[in-house]
């Protein structure tokens, strides 16, 4: 097969594609998306202050004895 009968079959497959519409069957849709979101509405939170205090660094145990001219830390 040549280009252009190549071009003219992607081009009568893609204007296919872009006018077909199949059936829609919205009563699932709306059944599948109200299922989504009252299921995912307790996942979505975040326990933001469990968060901080399992990450949070006590400001008092570092001094600036602990830190170089570079910036670093000595400790190990």
């Amino acid at each position: 097969m040549g280009r252009g009968r190549q071009k003219a079959k992607a081009t009568k497959v893609a204007r296919k594609l872009k006018y077909f519409s199949p059936a829609t069957d919205y009563a699932a849709l709306e059944r599948e998306l109200v299922s989504r979101s009252s299921s995912t509405e307790s996942d979505d939170e975040v326990d933001y202050e469990q968060l901080a205090a399992k990450y949070a660094v006590d400001d008092d145990d570092w001094d600036d004895s602990d830190i170089d001219d570079a910036g670093t830390s000595r400790r190990s």
